[in-house]
This record gives structure tokens, C-alpha cells and sequence, in this order.
């Protein structure tokens, strides 16, 4: 029984671990998954370190706020994972972006507009991937549509550590990694 609990822990906490990336198996739709995962990472990690009252900043009157950004993210990701799921977007054009302001109203739609990509991309059928989106009259499919939505999260998110930078705050791409206490194994051991 203890042998049988000392391989089954790890394994659980592995699965739970990875159960965004497990959900959908195609191998193609797991690489877009973990580049999608990383930048919806930092994206929420900017969110939440920075305060409310940079979310109005704005390094030129010509350029988004802080705020807007992340919203801009949130209506983004509506856009193209709904190409994914083949409907019409739940959020209408730049909805969220012309209609949140507060950081936690923001917070709150970027969060929602996170989890709506996760459903589309874990249940996006294998056999569906070159399924035809249109995108604004170009003709795409629905696994680049995956790949727009990361590379629009990191394209932003470069936007979001010039203003954070900006202010003095380091971005959480360039936190410092915790190092390991005592015991704990690090790359290379």
C-alpha cells in the first residue's frame, strides 16, 4: 500500500500539473498550449502586481493605458478562440476594452477571457485543426488561430513591461526565480 501511494502521489500531482496541456492530446495543439500558458502567466501576473492607479498610465497620450492593454488582451483573446470553437464571440468588439476601467473589473474580464481560450483549446478536436477561420477576410485555421492568441498575449505583454519598467517595477518575466532550499533537486542535479 505505501509503495502504491509513493507512485501514485507523483503521478496526480503530475496530471493536475498539466491538465491544461493534457486536455487536448494532439502534439501540435500542446506546443501552442504551452506558449498560450506562459504569456496568459505574465499577462496576469502584470495584472495583478501592478496598482490600481497605474492602470490609467499612459507613456504618450497616442498609446493605451496600462488597463486598456489588458483588456485589449481580454477582447483579443474572445476574438480568436472563438475561430477556435467556430461560434461567434461571447464579447463584442473591443467591449472590453471600451467598458472596464477598474482593475478588478479588468482583472475579472481577463481572467474570464483566459479560461473561455482554455475551453476552446483543450476541445478543439484533432481532426478539426485545419478547419478554415475566417479572420477578418484572411483565411486561417484553427490551429493558427491558437497561435494568434499567444503571440497577441506576448505581443502585448511587451507593451505591459516597457510602461512597468517605465515605473520601476520589474516585470514578472524578470523576477527572480526562488532558488531551491535544502533537499530539493535543481536543473542539472
Amino acid at each position: 500500500m505505501k509503495t502504491c501511494l509513493l507512485v501514485l502521489v507523483p503521478v496526480l500531482t503530475l496530471a493536475v500539473a498539466t491538465s491544461s496541456f493534457a486536455q487536448n492530446a494532439d502534439p501540435h495543439v500542446k506546443a501552442f498550449t504551452i506558449q498560450f500558458e506562459a504569456a496568459k502567466n505574465y499577462v496576469t501576473k502584470s495584472a495583478e502586481k501592478v496598482s490600481e492607479d497605474l492602470y490609467s498610465f499612459k507613456p504618450t497620450p497616442e498609446v493605451r493605458s496600462f488597463g486598456a492593454i489588458l483588456a485589449h488582451i481580454a477582447d483579443g483573446n474572445y476574438l480568436f478562440c472563438s475561430k477556435v470553437k467556430g461560434e461567434e464571440s461571447p464579447s463584442a468588439m473591443m467591449a472590453v476594452e471600451k467598458g472596464k476601467t477598474t482593475k478588478a473589473d479588468i482583472q475579472k474580464a481577463l481572467a474570464e477571457s483566459y479560461a473561455y481560450c482554455d475551453a476552446a483549446i483543450a476541445g478543439v478536436p484533432a481532426a478539426q485543426l485545419a478547419d478554415k477561420a475566417d479572420f477578418f477576410g484572411m483565411e486561417q485555421t484553427k490551429l493558427s488561430m491558437i497561435g494568434f492568441a499567444s503571440v497577441h498575449s506576448f505581443e502585448h505583454y511587451g507593451n505591459l513591461v516597457t510602461y512597468m519598467r517605465l515605473k520601476n517595477i520589474v516585470p514578472p518575466s524578470s523576477e527572480p526565480r526562488p532558488t531551491p532550499t535544502s533537499g530539493e533537486s535543481t536543473p542539472g542535479n
